[in-house]
């Protein structure tokens, strides 16, 4: 397997799949990178009890004889299925936008055929399911959950029509993984040329302000345009997100928890209300 990177799109099929492919062809060729198209399928065997006792041991055999060749079937048209999954996906992005494209078909859970490319993997792209939204809260589902504890690299989640992205807005709250996500910024042409804004709620003290006007500074000495805002809201996340829908802010770029506090990402953190509370793409910075 080659090591060059890619930007990985995990595609399911679900309404979110075009989405996806945009957002990976987009981030890929604004760095200049090859798109992995990867569907995972987990196919479990047939439960097969014991019915010794039961029925006789023909007539287990032969049940047994069948169940074999129903799970065989049920593989074949998985793999059919998802053949034409891939494919249609790979001529979707081909179609709309001059970026390279592989394509990966793995027979396991997603997060082990995720770690199979590791080396490669610069940035990975999922769908968040859209469609199910209630109450004003998206269900992320547990495959962001699980994919978004054990990776190290940036994760973009989308849902929403694709549309090219021209300003971005960074959640800031002066702790360390939001200082990381602006090395990020500065150090990627990703969202280079675009309209930044850096916004921090309360913590209206002069560290804060400090650690603040330095992230706007690194971000000004590496060419970005990019205002900073400390605003006063009751709730952090939904000062966040007004700002964002005011300011009509095409992306947001979130810091994640890590180390010991990976507990705390998809348990009440800001980070989680953020994500299912809009349908914006965000990048998902450790």
């Amino acid at each position: 397997m080659s090591t060059e990177q890619h930007i990985l799109a995990c595609i399911d099929g679900s309404a979110v799949t075009e989405s996806v492919c945009s957002y990976a062809a987009w981030y890929a060729s604004r760095l200049d990178l090859s798109v992995g198209l990867l569907h995972a399928t987990d196919i479990p065997a047939s439960t097969r009890r014991d019915l010794s006792g039961a029925i006789g041991i023909d007539s287990r055999q032969l049940l047994l004889g069948e169940l074999t060749q129903l799970d065989e079937k049920r593989a074949q048209v998985v793999n059919s299925y998802s053949n034409a999954l891939i494919q249609d996906a790979k001529s979707y992005i081909n179609s709309r936008f001059d970026v390279n494209v592989d394509s990966y078909q793995r027979r396991s859970k997603l997060l082990p055929a995720i770690e199979h490319f590791k080396e490669k993997n610069r940035a990975i792209v999922m769908g968040r399911r859209g469609e199910d939204h209630k109450n004003n809260r998206i269900n992320i589902g547990s495959q962001i959950e699980t994919v978004a504890r054990a990776s190290s690299i940036p994760i973009l989640i989308c849902s929403e029509q694709f549309k090219v992205p021209t300003s971005f807005m960074v959640a800031f709250d002066a702790s360390k993984v939001a200082i990381k996500a602006v090395q990020m910024v500065a150090n990627s042409p990703l969202l280079r040329g675009m309209q930044g804004h850096i916004v921090m709620i309360g913590n209206d003290d002069d560290s804060s302000k400090k650690i603040l006007a330095a992230a706007v500074e690194q971000l000004k000495s590496s060419g970005f345009m990019v205002d900073a805002h400390l605003l006063s809201a009751a709730d952090a996340v939904d000062g966040l997100l007004t700002f964002q829908v005011e300011n009509e802010i095409d992306i947001i770029v979130v810091g994640a928890y890590g180390g010991s506090k990976w507990r705390q990402l998809f348990l009440g953190s800001a980070t989680t209300e953020i994500i299912v509370s809009t349908l914006s793409p965000i990048i998902l910075v450790h």
